[in-house]
């Protein structure tokens, strides 16, 4: 499967420009996902094979910073792909998640729950950014 980054509530044109042009020599593909497609299975946006999408629209409300889910990357791409969205002064971006076997089910709303509590428990008091 080809390299693919899921982009939830993308930040402002003139960051996301930024971050377009950072992956742009890495070829990796950035998927902007719309509201729309927030309770879809994060496996299905990918393109996992096998998994479906739901019948429904998410009706609920945008997430509360961007979330990049980072799929079918081995650990040197990935360090790439970070280490370019890190240079490109687009951030931070403190909401990113692998797709695995184990969250691939998730919807975006229940990844950025789970990345969001994961945040606080790792800094506790800290007041993190949102975008």
């Amino acid at each position: 499967m080809k390299e693919t980054i899921l982009l939830f509530n993308p930040p402002q044109k003139d960051q996301l420009i930024k971050i377009e042009m950072a992956l742009f020599p890495l070829h990796v593909r950035l998927k902007r996902i719309s509201p729309e497609d927030y309770n879809q299975p994060l496996g299905a946006l990918a393109g996992v094979k096998g998994m479906e999408r739901v019948d429904s629209t998410y009706e609920g409300a945008e997430l509360p910073g961007t979330l990049f889910v980072f799929c079918f990357f081995d650990d040197n791409r990935l360090n790439q792909a970070l280490a370019a969205l890190r240079k490109c002064g687009a951030g931070p971006f403190p909401y990113k998640a692998i797709l695995t076997p184990t969250n691939r089910e998730w919807t975006a709303p229940d990844c950025f729950e789970e990345i969001r509590r994961e945040h606080e428990a790792l800094h506790p008091g800290e007041n993190r950014p949102v975008s």
